[in-house]
């Protein structure tokens, strides 16, 4: 068995779950890299990221470096004296950071590679349709999500989760995935897969423009792009009300299958029900965001905000 002295890397909730069991594995963690505290907010409060509160609360060395090929944090990485890196939610590495330990730097990535490569890959398989995903360990190399496979766990994606779920569900298969590839690598007996150069899914990062329902797509697609940004960072559209143009972001739907006469993104309402309809059917709104309000539900809404006859979504 290796002795591991461990450096975990990370950065959002995402991976405070997999450095979680890796501390209750009683594997040795020496070292956290996270991202430096920044303001955040209304009130620019500073924020420490949420692998490093856990760090903090556990009593782990913590750096936060703003340059990774600094001369500062690479001595300081050294004086470390680690073994084994860990990747999970965090940025890409310069070759002198994840060559250094001598069992190498393993990632943890969200999907089945090699599909899904990129920034958002729980997204883009909720919005690509996908009724299975999963997640991946692989040794890091020069480019991003190209090393050589270590493990991987399929994850099924149910009919109506939403990314928030999603995001947990995966949260967890990964934190297993990681112990169980720690303690391959503890034992000596990884085998590893060569990735196929090319990927036939890719998963980009998400921008606004990226976010905006277009209500002339079939109601499917419009179903799968909402609920693959739910809760963050939201679907929106434009509310037109009687002239006025309102920013509204989308949460909670359903969909409906239905025949029907009116114009795509027209708005239908009842003493509790907001629908839009699309190609195919009706989009039921169930929780949503006015510019400037408060995230509700629709009857919550309609109980406060008058829609007019014509209102429509653009």
């Amino acid at each position: 068995m290796r002795d591991l002295r461990i450096v975990f890397m990370g950065t959002p909730d995402f991976a405070v779950a997999p450095l979680d069991a890796l501390i209750k594995a009683k594997f040795n963690v020496v070292g956290v890299v996270t991202a430096p505290d920044k303001p955040a907010g209304r009130g620019r409060k500073i924020q420490q990221s949420s692998v490093k509160k856990y760090a903090s609360d556990h009593n782990l060395t913590v750096l936060q470096p703003s340059n990774l090929k600094s001369e500062e944090f690479i001595t300081q990485l050294k004086s470390l004296n680690a073994n084994l890196q860990i990747v999970v939610a965090f940025r890409m590495l310069p070759k002198e950071v994840w060559q250094l330990p001598e069992f190498g730097t393993f990632n943890l990535h969200a999907s089945i590679l090699p599909n899904y490569r990129g920034a958002a890959p729980i997204n883009w398989a909720i919005i690509n349709g996908e009724t299975k995903t999963g997640v991946s360990t692989f040794f890091i190399d020069e480019k991003i999500d190209t090393g050589n496979i270590i493990l991987q766990e399929e994850v099924p994606i149910g009919d109506d989760e939403t990314l928030g779920e999603l995001h947990d569900t995966l949260m967890e298969a990964g934190s297993r995935l990681v112990v169980k590839t720690v303690q391959k690598i503890e034992e000596g007996t990884v085998m590893t897969i060569k990735q196929p150069e090319i990927e036939e899914k890719s998963a980009p990062k998400i921008f606004t423009e990226t976010c905006k329902i277009n209500w002339n797509d079939t109601l499917t697609n419009t179903y799968n792009l909402i609920r693959g940004l739910n809760p963050f960072p939201a679907a929106w559209t434009t509310l037109i009300n009687n002239n006025e143009e309102i920013k509204v972001k989308i949460y909670g739907v359903k969909k409906e299958f239905a025949t029907h006469h009116y114009k795509t993104g027209t708005l239908i309402t009842s003493k509790n029900e907001i629908k839009v309809a699309v190609n195919g059917g009706y989009i039921i709104l169930e929780s949503l965001q006015l510019a400037g309000k408060k995230q509700m539900d629709s009857k919550s809404l309609l109980n406060g905000f008058r829609i007019h006859e014509n209102a429509h979504m653009l």
